[in-house]
């Protein structure tokens, strides 16, 4: 499924119309965003929570030359579902 289906779906299910029903889509998904950009854990009860994971530096290898390579440390986005969404 695609944003764009996810929109039509949503418009079904809730009787809105396709233009408000982006419109509260796009505003969920910039919401999650900003807070987990501030380094907060955004809990969706029976979906699921996205948090921020911390990668440490390592040492990696390029697979084409063998040589080895630093890759720096980062942080990246994690989301783990709840027990209403697994199969």
């Amino acid at each position: 499924m695609n944003k764009t289906e996810l929109i039509d779906a949503v418009a079904a299910k809730a009787g809105l119309s396709k233009a408000d029903a982006k419109k509260a889509l796009d505003a969920v998904l910039c919401s999650i965003s900003e807070a987990v950009k501030g380094g907060d854990k955004v809990t969706l009860v029976g979906f699921g929570t996205f948090s921020v994971s911390e990668r440490a530096a390592r040492t990696g290898r390029n697979p084409q030359t063998g040589a080895t390579i630093e890759i720096a440390a980062k942080k990246s986005v994690k989301f783990k579902a709840g027990a209403g969404l697994e199969l």
